[in-house]
């Protein structure tokens, strides 16, 4: 009794999960573009001694970058960038950073025409005698981006893109038919005039957002606590996830703006070309292998939503989708990822260097 109420104590003090994080260096650091190299000095030699390919991670918008690196050492495994460097693979992540009221302007165009570009070339001259280019790997809005990169600056050392719960055709997904019956007749306009206003999407109303997303774990979590006591490793799962959702910063104003008006009012992903910032891309033309993972379990992006590049990509060399049913968290982090999507992504990293 004694053990199980000093537990409840460190789960409610927000102290059960470990704080750790892999260690980095940061490489090179643009406003909104910061990108970090995971590994130890001699995890990297070795990686440019086989000229291992990198990878690029790529984070949602309104999305920590820490979401790749979520408790390393934790079980069940929950970093991606633990697991890339086990199989001797040297990640880089970019770190967009925190968006407030003087960030409004930026728009998807900043990500895919600027931010991303540059960590990828500072990427590539950052590993030097290893590989001469890198593999994007982008989770949710993070895979929109780097499919946008991809399509808009062709030139790049892109070698595969990688999608991970990625929404590629918005008419697809449930959760925005209502929304686009009742702002397609004004094509967005009066909502579109508060994101304005408010600079955004400020990041309390994301967070609650994603939590509402997932309600019924809300609902259930003082029970969960309570029948877990006994199990570490499921309340330092619950926490991680816990602090995960509390970091998200906000969506800035033209980004919001693009998202209502682009994405989910006018579909663009899902036919193939955007206009955004006065650069029309057209991502059917993305000439690198591309690899996506989606699940019928995930409650943000639909499954024939996420599977909709079979259908998109019609210039790749390689188009293959993987099916892993779990959450939208759960695709890219914990139990289910560790043992689907993980060995999946590497195995068609292994195919494409065997090509």
């Amino acid at each position: 009794m004694l053990d199980d109420l000093r537990t409840l104590a460190r789960v409610l003090r927000n102290d059960h999960a470990p704080h750790d994080s892999t260690g980095s260096v940061i490489v090179a650091d643009h406003p909104h573009a910061r990108l970090r190299r995971y590994g130890t000095p001699q995890q990297v030699d070795a990686a440019r001694a086989a000229r291992a390919v990198p990878v690029l991670l790529v984070p949602p918008l309104a999305v920590p970058a820490s979401c790749y690196d979520l408790a390393p050492g934790a079980t069940p495994a929950n970093s991606v960038v633990e697991f890339l460097l086990s199989t001797g693979t040297i990640p880089y992540v970019v770190d967009f950073g925190d968006v407030g009221y003087a960030d409004r302007g930026l728009g998807f165009e900043d990500y895919f025409d600027e931010f991303v570009p540059q960590a990828v070339t500072a990427a590539v001259d950052d590993f030097r005698a290893g590989s001469d280019a890198v593999d994007l790997l982008g989770w949710s809005l993070g895979g929109t981006i780097s499919v946008l990169t991809a399509a808009y600056r062709p030139e790049l050392p892109i070698r595969s893109v990688i999608t991970v719960g990625t929404p590629l055709n918005y008419s697809k997904m449930a959760t925005y038919a209502l929304a686009r019956r009742l702002l397609s007749p004004t094509g967005g306009k009066p909502l579109n005039y508060l994101l304005r206003a408010g600079g955004g999407i400020p990041a309390p109303l994301v967070q609650f957002a994603y939590r509402a997303s997932a309600w019924q774990r809300e609902l259930r979590k003082p029970r969960y606590i309570l029948d877990n006591l006994d199990d570490p490793d499921a309340l330092v799962r619950m926490q991680v996830i816990d602090r995960f959702q509390d970091a998200m910063p906000g969506y800035a104003g033209r980004v919001s703006e693009q998202m209502l008006v682009n994405l989910v009012v006018g579909n663009e992903i899902g036919e193939g070309v955007l206009h955004l910032g006065g650069r029309t891309v057209d991502v059917r033309t993305v000439a690198a292998p591309v690899f996506m993972v989606g699940s019928h379990r995930d409650a943000i992006v639909g499954y024939a939503a996420a599977r909709h590049g079979e259908a998109l990509f019609t210039a790749s060399s390689h188009v293959e989708f993987h099916t892993v049913e779990s959450s939208h968290l759960g695709l890219l982090t914990g139990a289910d990822a560790a043992a689907q999507t993980w060995p999946a992504i590497a195995a068609f990293r292994e195919r494409i260097a065997a090509e």
